[in-house]
């Protein structure tokens, strides 16, 4: 970079001092980086030179990094040289203007004597490459070859540079000290540098953001979060930067108390010497403070740390000042359409992102000589909820008993021990001056006081004991809940009766406290609460209120829980995640009858939306624990093993299925009678698990008698009864019995139209059953417009995704194979198999039968090998799963003989085609529609 005039600048002085006065230099001179961004932009459109040097305008974060020394580095003398012109350019247009007021020039010449002074101790050479501007606002030729300048009389107008009061150099070797009058000035106790601190990039862009805009009044900036997220080490940061930056008053308040507000105010007006003489009345010196804050020239900043009583402290907050030299940080938990008032900035404050987590504890454990993997450092930090209140104790904790980050996690996860137990007083090396569950619960005393009277606590309690990571907002808007809070207002003699809505009400005022979050943006999870909150709310929770909770909390889950629409597949899935936390809390209470519904409500929904394998395996552990908790022959415990063998049906375990419902159907023969609805119930369940395991004679036997039943006791239309003969319609079509089978289907959907309307899953239900007798009997157009339509149904009423949904576009692919429709069954046929694998897995019965039927369809369209290699896999799978004699396994013999005859390998079809027809006349009999089919396929492969 020769011959530029930075070039001959001699690395001589104290890179410190250009610092704090660079620093000042920015709180003053309207810092925000859009601000700065527009005056480079007006500077650089008449140095065109500079542009040259440049390329472009800067960005202020850009000329901030560029033009500053970092750890006692030189800056980048480009920006320090658009620095310049921007304070010599902003001096000139003041000294020339009648109207700005003289306090406002009089500081512009001070800074450019303070700035000038401070960049002369580096001795800017006098080069043709110095602008001439430069050369006149700070200085000229080096130190010791041209006597220092004296300010002249007036400025001069006209055409060229325009003459500013020229700069006194001091000597590079004896620097001018600071003047006593501008020296700073610290009040209040300000909270040493957090320990491994994390700079919260994210937060200091919104502050950033939020500076734009804000040259000429005091920037007000109100952080705002929870208890623990780290507000006040993040406030404190920026105090301690304001004085490195050398702003000359920064005063800490502790707001947490109102009066403190007045007696730090009052202790800087004296301070200050502002105060009234011989005052002794505090307020009055406090306002004599406010009034300092809006009149002086001089930086400062005032910090107002955990404000509570926002009411109380709305007297209190720092007036505008005269030339914008002043700034306000507040910190609180409190979330009030107060705090943005008067101009002020609300920053959301939340916990550290898991990369800063993450960092915190490497840099604070390698600090102390602990090196744990990441991974155990990212374990730990999730386990936490990335708190830094907790970060911080956790690390501590660990440093002071010699433990690793996964040895930590296993004594926090430990249930038995409490919070006091793994992060101690002693754990508190930062200072925060609490135990961390006193700390996370600091605002719940006010928020009691506050209206709604008396509810804050048992709402947090209620809170603590849902999932963390969030619950729906409808919660609280239930008559469960709203019962419950009237219920604890009615205890505190003194409050009244609680209002209509007090449980929304309570809602929000924890919202307000910063207790919890409530953002209806986060949707099914509008409610979050941080995990360490709930905890510490639990833990000083009395074991006689839980009972009342967790009857609270289940009965809403149950009450707001759809049970018809299955689309929000989100909001399903957060209500089971819900009940799951709130099992883990309550424990064996749960079980309580008026409570259990929701443990059974989950597991259905499990069922229902598809997730046939989560669901076996949580019915497997309720119907274990209801067994151990109400007796092996309670009537919820055999519900629960009835739920069980539904869900292993689905799942694809047919086996596993009947051996389970043919012991529930001989419980309740024993303890309720046959005719009991709950045994013919289970005598339905093991029907369709015969027909699934191909034993349909017998399916069929149970199924007329399970009809019989239901029409005597509950009538001909019930909705019971209608599944009945449902369920006896498809054991016809398996036994061929398609005419029958087609006639029952036709009347079931016509009593489900008129009794639970078109769009009932029942109704769709009948609809795709009778689709599938209509192709048994070669009825294939109709056949086709039914499933159409079915499948549209369910992708609208259970989404693309349910295993329901999926099976109807199945059925739609068989039928647009047998009506030629080949190259259509293809695209969906291969559709559905990777859908099935990927929601029931490879060797679900359902996900076989579906690469069965795309081996037939490739068949058709003339892909004969890989029919056959699809074919051969489909029998062996049979085999392995159903057994040999599983009618599934016959039919999937069938098919692959006929691609072997089609690949002219006849000998092999006709030895497999003629063991096919053995086996459905001995499993089916002669007169099944598979067997006709068998017989008519030897025959084709022989004639050949």
């Amino acid at each position: 970079m020769a011959g530029e005039w930075w070039s001959d600048l001699r690395e001589a002085g104290d890179w410190s001092q250009y610092g704090k006065v660079l620093g000042e230099f920015r709180v003053r001179y309207t810092y925000p980086t859009l601000q700065l961004r527009e005056r480079a932009d007006e500077v650089l459109d008449h140095t065109p030179e500079l542009k040259r040097v440049l390329g472009a305008a800067p960005s202020g974060t850009t000329f901030c990094n560029h033009s500053s020394s970092n750890r006692g580095t030189a800056p980048d003398w480009r920006y320090v040289e658009l620095l310049l012109r921007i304070a010599t350019r902003k001096h000139a247009l003041l000294t020339k203007a009648p109207d700005q007021g003289d306090a406002l020039v009089g500081w512009w010449a001070q800074q450019h004597q303070r700035l000038g002074g401070s960049i002369g101790t580096f001795r800017v050479t006098a080069s043709p490459d110095v602008p001439q501007e430069l050369i006149e606002a700070f200085g000229g030729p080096a130190a010791g070859t041209t006597p220092p300048r004296t300010p002249p009389t007036e400025t001069v107008d006209g055409p060229g540079p325009v003459a500013e009061p020229a700069v006194p150099r001091p000597r590079p070797a004896a620097p001018s000290p600071p003047s006593p009058a501008v020296a700073p000035v610290l009040i209040g106790s300000l909270p040493t540098r957090a320990s491994a601190f994390q700079d919260r990039t994210g937060v200091r862009d919104k502050v950033d953001r939020a500076c734009e805009g804000r040259a000429t009044t005091a920037m007000t900036q109100v952080f705002s979060g929870g208890g623990g997220v780290g507000k006040s080490q993040l406030a404190a940061s920026y105090a301690h930067q304001a004085l490195a930056a050398g702003t000359e008053v920064v005063v800490w308040v502790d707001a947490a108390e109102s009066d403190q507000i007045t007696t730090l105010y009052a202790q800087a007006a004296r301070r200050l010497e502002v105060a009234s003489t011989g005052s002794e009345n505090a307020e009055s010196d406090a306002r004599a403070f406010m009034d300092w804050l809006s009149t002086t020239t001089r930086s400062w900043l005032v910090v107002l740390d955990d404000l509570t009583d926002l009411d109380a402290a709305d007297a209190w907050w720092p007036p505008p000042a005269l030339t914008g030299n002043g700034r306000v940080l507040a910190t609180t938990r409190r979330r009030e359409a107060l705090l943005s008032g008067a101009g002020r900035t609300v920053i959301p404050v939340d916990t550290y992102t898991p990369d800063e987590a993450a960092a915190y504890l490497h840099e604070r454990l390698t600090a102390e000589g602990i090196t744990d993997p990441p991974e155990d450092h990212a374990a730990l930090a999730t386990a936490l909820g990335h708190l830094p209140l907790a970060l911080s104790h956790a690390a501590a904790y660990m440093i002071n008993e010699g433990v690793s980050s996964s040895e930590y996690l296993d004594l926090f996860t430990d249930s038995t021990r409490r919070l006091v137990d793994v992060m101690p007083r002693g754990a508190d090396t930062e200072r925060y001056g609490r135990e961390v569950a006193a700390a996370l619960l600091l605002s719940l005393d006010a928020a009691q006081k506050s209206d709604p009277v008396g509810l804050a606590t048992p709402a947090l309690r209620l809170a603590a004991v849902l999932d963390p990571a969030g619950h729906p907002r409808t919660l609280w808007a239930s008559a469960s809940l709203d019962a419950h809070m009237r219920a604890q207002r009615g205890e505190q003699a003194d409050s009244g009766p609680a209002p209509t809505g007090a449980a929304r009400s309570a809602l929000r005022l924890l919202h307000r406290y910063g207790l919890l979050t409530d953002d209806a943006r986060n949707g099914a999870r509008a409610v979050q609460i941080h995990a360490l909150t709930a905890r510490a709310a639990l833990e000083i929770t009395p074991p006689t209120e839980l009972p009342a909770i967790v009857d609270a909390a289940a009965n809403a889950l149950v009450e707001i829980w759809p049970e018809a629409d299955h689309t929000d597949r989100e909001l399903h899935a957060v209500l089971r995640a819900n009940t799951d936390v709130l099992h883990t809390h309550a424990g064996d209470l749960l079980w309580h009858a008026d409570r259990r519904d929701v443990l059974y409500r989950t597991g259905q929904n499990l069922s229902n939306t598809g997730l046939y394998a989560a669901a076996a395996i949580y019915w497997q552990r309720l119907a274990a624990e209801s067994e151990r908790l109400l007796g092996s022959e309670h009537p919820d415990t055999v519900i629960a093993w009835a739920n069980l063998a539904a869900s292993y049906g689905r799942a694809g375990r047919t086996e596993e299925a009947i051996g389970i419902e043919e012991r529930v159907v001989a419980v309740r023969e024993r303890l309720l009678g046959s005719d009991h609805l709950g045994t013919v119930r289970g005598w339905a369940n093991l029907a369709v698990s015969y027909g699934h395991a191909g034993r349909v004679q017998e399916a069929v036997g149970i199924e007329e008698r399970v009809v019989a039943v239901r029409e005597r006791l509950l009538g001909s239309e019930h909705p019971d009864t209608a599944i009945a003969w449902a369920n006896l319609a498809a054991s016809y079509g398996r036994a061929g019995r398609t005419e029958e089978a087609i006639g029952i289907a036709e009347r079931v959907v016509a009593v489900r139209e008129r009794l639970l309307g078109s769009d009932h899953l029942d109704t769709v239900r009948g609809w795709a059953n009778l689709a599938v007798s209509y192709g048994h009997a070669g009825r294939v157009q109709e056949a086709v417009g039914i499933e159409e339509q079915v499948m549209a149904d369910r992708e609208r009423l259970l989404g693309p995704d349910h295993p329901d949904t999926v099976l109807a576009r199945g059925n739609l692919s068989v039928s647009y194979a047998e009506a030629g429709r080949v190259q259509e069954a293809i695209g969906i046929g291969e559709r559905v198999v990777a859908d099935r694998e990927r929601l029931l897995g490879s060797d679900h019965p359902d996900t076989v039968r579906a690469r069965g039927n795309l081996a037939v369809s490739y068949a058709e369209a003339g892909r004969v090998q890989e029919a056959i290699g699809i074919g051969g896999r489909v029998v062996a799978d049979c085999e392995r799963l159903l057994g040999s004699d599983h009618p599934d396994t016959v039919r999937a013999r069938g098919n692959l003989a006929v691609s072997y005859a089609e690949a002219g390998r006849v000998q092999e079809a006709i030895g497999m085609g003629e063991q096919v027809v053995a086996d459905s006349e001995r499993l089916l009999g002669p007169d099944h529609p598979d067997t006709v089919r068998a017989r008519e396929n030897l025959a084709a492969m022989r004639d050949e």
